[in-house]
């Protein structure tokens, strides 16, 4: 029996970045969610309850650290791992980002499709 797909919600404001992601995670058999801001993610994460979040930091209205802030306060996506994925390295916001909960924080430009649909089973053993 064929184990079901991971389900991947993808919170991503630059449409070409969220694209690129999300066409090699398909390739690579992930189930992909996606939204643009940081609302819609929120909304999205609690409707669809996926198995891993990858989560921009700079979104329209609600940032990346408040929809994580909020998804750690939801007991449906309290344990749902987030990675953030991010422009922005600078040591004070990954520190904010995993003092919030973050079980990563990568920096897109070191960050290919390839890498970051390997990197997916990893995330779900932790």
């Amino acid at each position: 029996m064929e184990d079901p797909p991971v389900n991947v919600l993808l919170i991503e404001d630059d449409h070409d970045i969220l694209e690129m992601y999300r066409i090699k995670l398909e390739l690579d058999g992930y189930r992909v969610s996606v939204a643009e801001n940081g609302e819609t993610g929120l909304s999205e994460a609690a409707r669809l309850q996926p198995d891993i979040i990858f989560l921009d930091v700079k979104l329209p209205g609600m940032d990346g650290f408040e929809v994580l802030a909020a998804l750690r306060e939801r007991p449906e996506t309290a344990d749902t791992p987030v990675i953030f994925l991010s422009n922005y390295g600078e040591s004070e916001l990954v520190d904010r980002g995993m003092g919030l909960g973050a079980n990563e924080f990568l920096i897109k430009a070191k960050t290919t499709p390839s890498s970051l649909s390997e990197g997916i089973s990893e995330w779900l053993r932790e």
